[in-house]
């Protein structure tokens, strides 16, 4: 389960790096572009009787949150497998 070389471990530290970054500027954009910036264009939506933009601030940030977790766990496996790092 070790890395063969220094050079793999750093390829894959900077593969996840590079994924918790864009996961993150994803997540930053849902919580804080719908929920505060752009809280006035979405509130003209309604979404289930609410504002759209009432609704990303109060719950789909957090939606938003737990579907990133989902994506990291997939992406973590598939990065895992390519550089047989994986947990058997």
């Amino acid at each position: 389960m070790a890395f063969q070389s220094s050079d793999q471990a750093n390829a894959y530290w900077r593969e996840n790096l590079s994924l918790m970054l864009k996961l993150l500027a994803i997540w930053f954009a849902v919580s804080f572009g719908a929920g505060i910036l752009f809280v006035d264009v979405l509130n003209q939506i309604h979404l289930f009787g609410f504002k759209l933009g009432f609704f990303f601030a109060q719950q789909g940030s957090i939606y938003a949150f737990v579907l990133l977790i989902f994506v990291y766990v997939y992406k973590m496996n598939q990065l895992d497998q390519k550089y047989n790092v994986h947990e058997e």
